[in-house]
């Protein structure tokens, strides 16, 4: 039987993971799940939505230090 909604904990990873994963968060929230996601704040590619609330938190390493070292 299918899953009753609920509350979800995501901690994601940059790049293609977080990509991938942003799709399943968009179709659990139509679902009806509550979704929150947590991320430094030096985040590069994960964003806010309406479909999960993002929350960060402080890293040492900023944003425009890690931006140059991808690069």
């Amino acid at each position: 039987s299918p899953a009753a909604a609920g509350r979800l904990l995501v901690i994601p990873m940059e790049g293609s993971h977080w990509l991938s994963m942003k799709k399943v968060l968009i179709e659990l929230s139509k679902r009806g799940h509550e979704i929150v996601a947590i991320a430094p704040d030096n985040k590069i590619l994960i964003d806010s939505s309406g479909v999960y609330e993002l929350k960060t938190y402080p890293v040492p390493l900023r944003k425009e230090v890690m931006e140059e070292h991808l690069r």
